[in-house]
């Protein structure tokens, strides 16, 4: 830790809150943790204790008053992200917004008017999966062309299981959400429309949930690209992505590490969460934004990005409900984000 060190206010200790507070203070460099924004006395209490000499607040108005930070980190859940974004932005203030930017096309639009206000971009949205290096390589590989065009992507977000509060729409909003920014973001295009399709479903499904679900999206380039989304699968969390081109395929997110024959059968763990699929892109998103925000910038997913993805997701939610593909409509990018 040094003088130089960005101070930065870590909003929300949940699950993820407390992840980054630990990464800030363990593998980050140039940061540390001056503040908890916690409205929960109990959780904030235990995420101070993985931030010495940081101080806790209950609102994010609290820290600002206190001149206690240089840049925000938001970890709570989407639905509260605009009344933390909003104060951020008007103290000018760097941020790093967990996805999504906010849960819908309308606030996510009164994020990127305030953001333009501000006078630069000060928002990085937290699709972590850009910092994963797997999904870099594969992107170097569709823009190098040296597979031939990429015609078509395969793709599965697949988990053990999920909690009770994980509700329907949430297949789309909490976990396509990822591919409705990676995929455009791999294949250089956006998203044009979304369909929904229900296969067989799954006995070991809750009550409330219908699932697995294909999600289809089409690409403004032509390419196809179709998403298997399950999340009763038992066996862990499972995150692939497989690239069709003219002249070969490559695939990405196959388990790694000890690899067992024994008993006349082969075993490779696979990974139980996030967490752990996803450890090197978090590390390497957080410092990005970190280098970036002591340069005056962003260096990831734009608060565009975020309004983009807000548009696609309303439309996959809509595609829950309805037959055949559904119109992703997106106005013009603002001068401000071209």
């Amino acid at each position: 830790m040094t003088t130089s060190d960005l101070r930065v206010g870590v909003v929300g200790a949940g699950a993820i809150g407390a992840d980054h507070i630990k990464r800030i203070a363990s593998t980050i460099a140039g940061a540390r943790v001056s503040a908890v924004v916690e409205p929960d006395p109990v959780r904030r209490g235990a995420a101070l204790e993985s931030a010495a000499g940081a101080t806790g607040y209950a609102r994010l108005e609290d820290a600002l008053d206190a001149d206690a930070v240089d840049a925000v980190l938001i970890a709570t859940p989407g639905q509260f992200h605009l009344p933390v974004l909003l104060p951020a932005l008007a103290a000018g203030l760097p941020i790093l917004c967990e996805k999504p930017l906010t849960p819908d096309p309308e606030s996510s639009w009164t994020v990127l008017e305030a953001e333009q206000a501000a006078g630069r971009k000060l928002i990085q949205v937290g699709f972590m999966r850009r910092f994963d290096p797997e999904y870099a390589a594969l992107r170097q590989l569709i823009a190098a062309e040296s597979a031939g065009e990429l015609l078509m992507i395969h793709a599965a977000h697949r988990n053990a299981n999920v909690p009770d509060s994980y509700a329907q729409s949430m297949l789309i909003n909490d976990s396509v959400v990822h591919e409705f920014d990676v995929v455009p973001w791999l294949a250089g295009s956006s998203v044009t429309s979304v369909e929904v399709r229900y296969p067989k479903r799954n006995s070991l499904t809750p009550d409330r949930l219908r699932e697995p679900i294909l999600v289809v999206m089409e690409l403004d380039n032509g390419v196809l690209v179709d998403v298997e989304m399950n999340v009763s699968i038992q066996f862990g969390y499972q995150v692939t992505t497989e690239a069709v081109f003219e002249k070969g395929v490559a695939r990405i997110g196959q388990p790694s590490g000890l690899q067992l024959w024994q008993d006349g059968a082969f075993r490779i763990g696979e990974h139980a969460d996030f967490t752990t699929r996803f450890a090197t892109a978090y590390d390497r998103q957080v410092q990005a934004w970190v280098d970036a925000a002591k340069r005056g910038t962003i260096d990831g997913p734009s608060a565009w990005d975020g309004y983009r993805v807000a548009v696609a997701c309303r439309a996959g939610v809509k595609a829950l409900e309805s037959s055949g593909p559904v119109d992703v409509d997106l106005p013009d990018v603002p001068a401000f984000y071209a």
